[in-house]
């Protein structure tokens, strides 16, 4: 009887062990969803283009490493990325060299945007990237959204850079932040030429055409406007850095792979 029971008892046992197993094996087992074949890396397409991929690092809005950037990688549909080679041709015969800011950005990133926008005592880094919005107010401005360009594979955040390019300090969390839109020589220190505000800056002065922006500024703004229209892209007028190719590959669809290398088919 009590040899009985035990048998029971170590069946039972088993079977746990074995559903608990299979469970955590299937857990891990789920794989990443991947990129279409039609996506590359930028750097692949054109080494020449300089990276500064601030989601990669704790130089962003937030303060912290984005969620699902895994990679200081630019990642974009193939027409996007030979356009940007096009451009980069153009621009090196003139002295200057593309910088992506950000390329492909996940789904996921984007709700981590909304997350911390939500979070109203998150006041982290207000001093550098909106020391002249409230918080609340960063949906309806239009600075945070639930849905990016970004995700669909076509849009880049970028700016240009003096050849030959001078090097760039790294920016060291927790180091004292200055206004995104102060004079040049104020602003966090970045190799770019002078396009009247830093990266991310959410004030009106990023618009591309802000009618204070002028002189030196504003003919760089022009420069990289004219130069991406040429082409085939359209820059997004609230912000200098932003633009997207057209027409966009996936115009309806926003993925949620990592910025990864194993993202992309072999």
């Amino acid at each position: 009887m009590m040899r009985s029971s035990a048998l029971r008892h170590l069946t039972v046992l088993a079977a746990v062990t074995l559903l608990a197993a299979s469970t955590t094996t299937s857990a891990r087992a789920e794989p990443e969803p991947k990129a279409p074949e039609d996506f590359v890396a930028l750097s692949h397409v054109d080494p020449t283009i300089l990276h500064d991929i601030r989601y990669h690092t704790a130089h962003n809005f937030i303060g912290e490493p984005i969620e699902g950037y895994r990679m200081p990688l630019c990642l974009l549909t193939e027409d996007a990325a030979a356009a940007l080679q096009q451009a980069q041709e153009s621009l090196r015969e003139q002295g200057y060299s593309l910088k992506v800011y950000d390329c492909y950005r996940p789904q996921r990133s984007v709700d981590q945007f909304v997350d911390w926008a939500e979070d109203l005592d998150d006041l982290r880094m207000r001093e550098e990237f909106y020391p002249r919005v409230d918080k609340s107010r960063l949906f309806d401005d239009g600075y945070i959204a639930a849905r990016s360009g970004h995700s669909r594979g076509s849009t880049v955040d970028l700016t240009l850079v003096s050849l030959p390019a001078a090097e760039q300090r790294p920016y060291v969390p927790g180091e004292p932040l200055t206004d995104c839109a102060a004079p040049l020589g104020e602003r966090f220190p970045d190799n770019s030429i002078d396009m009247g505000t830093g990266y991310d800056c959410f004030d009106t002065l990023s618009h591309t055409l802000d009618p204070r922006v002028e002189g030196e500024q504003r003919a760089n703004r022009l420069l990289l406007r004219e130069t991406l229209e040429e082409v085939g892209f359209v820059n997004y007028e609230h912000e200098w850095w932003h633009y997207t190719y057209v027409p966009e590959t996936y115009p309806d669809t926003y993925f949620d792979f990592p910025v990864h290398c194993r993202s992309l088919t072999p």
